[in-house]
């Protein structure tokens, strides 16, 4: 009986939420920015359809004296327009009001773009020819993560719930565990993936025996650090515990998980951390394993089980690599 009341309690949260973020698109100002009229009316058409209220512009110039004005939340910017582009549209935004979302879009596809406008603080993109099924997950996936925020700085109740790891400023554990049943929750109903990835730091105990707990400190704080930057907006990156890390990527699958984990990977290799010359291996490295559901698992506990048998699989290989969970793999304990 506990059990049940838990679930259904938590499957009440998950309704209102929904709910209340749908009632956000009557209040939310959306600014789309395109020289070309035809994905301008589209985008427009869409949204507006959608709910929202929405004004679009075909110079950035012209978009960016309105930015204050209109009350924008969220803006949709073309990269590649005459005059000013949008990653310079992107730059200008982050530093009139960091609070504003920006999506931009791209017609090249190109993974190297999307990266290099998330660096600058870039949501999400959408990639040409435009899909409108895509226009509206991404757009009222945005607005959704904006009225999450909203409660957590507003509600005693979320406040209380989203405590973050005094150490590194993460979500802690704990809200860890609910992030995850929200987002299979929102999975489920969307019908669309959410992948796990579960990353520790190689050798960490060496790392901490040989130089002192405060060296090991600086350590787990310069990985989150890192981990913030180079993850979406919209991926929840937890202290798992002691140096294990958890990041929950929703609406992806293992593949694009997968890419995004290899990044990491490099990043945290090729990033300089103190005494890391210490370590066995010489440099400081992480191993990190991915699962996704609903293909690998059919619950939260059985996914956080599948991507610690892959991470298990990482540190067994020789550590310091991405393994993505398989069938093939045997059940193993990773706490011995």
């Amino acid at each position: 009986m506990m059990a049940t009341g838990i679930n259904n309690l938590l499957e009440e949260i998950v309704e209102s939420e929904e709910k209340a973020a749908q009632d956000e698109r009557a209040h939310t100002n959306i600014m789309v920015v395109d020289d070309e009229p035809i994905m301008r009316n589209l985008l427009t058409d869409v949204l507006q359809n959608e709910g929202y209220h929405v004004h679009n512009f075909s110079q950035a110039e012209d978009a960016l004296k309105n930015v204050i004005d209109d009350k924008v939340a969220i803006i949709i910017t073309d990269i590649k327009m005459k005059g000013m582009d949008g990653m310079e549209l992107l730059k200008r935004v982050k530093e009139i009001n960091h609070a504003i979302d920006v999506v931009v879009m791209t017609g090249y596809a190109s993974v190297n773009t999307a990266v290099e406008s998330m660096k600058l603080g870039a949501v999400d993109y959408l990639t040409k020819p435009l899909n409108i099924d895509q226009i509206r997950l991404i757009v009222n996936k945005t607005v959704e993560r904006r009225f999450l925020k909203k409660r957590a700085n507003e509600s005693a109740f979320y406040k209380k719930m989203s405590q973050v790891d005094g150490l590194t400023e993460l979500f802690n554990h704990r809200f860890f565990q609910r992030l995850l049943d929200i987002e299979i929750a929102r999975a489920n109903r969307e019908k669309w993936p959410v992948s796990l990835i579960i990353l520790d730091i190689d050798n960490f105990k060496v790392l901490n025996d040989k130089n002192g707990h405060p060296v090991g400190d600086l350590a787990l704080k310069k990985i989150s650090w890192l981990l913030k930057q180079n993850f979406r907006d919209c991926d929840f990156v937890c202290r798992y515990g002691g140096e294990e890390f958890a990041v929950i990527i929703p609406n992806a699958d293992k593949a694009l998980a997968k890419k995004m984990a290899g990044r990491i990977r490099k990043i945290v290799e090729k990033a300089e951390f103190e005494h890391e010359e210490t370590l066995p291996q010489g440099t400081f490295t992480i191993s990190l394993g991915i699962a996704e559901y609903p293909v690998d698992a059919q619950s939260k506990a059985e996914l956080i089980e599948k991507a610690d048998q892959a991470l298990y699989q990482a540190k067994s290989k020789g550590k310091n690599r991405v393994v993505v969970y398989n069938r093939q793999m045997k059940s193993l304990h990773l706490k011995q």
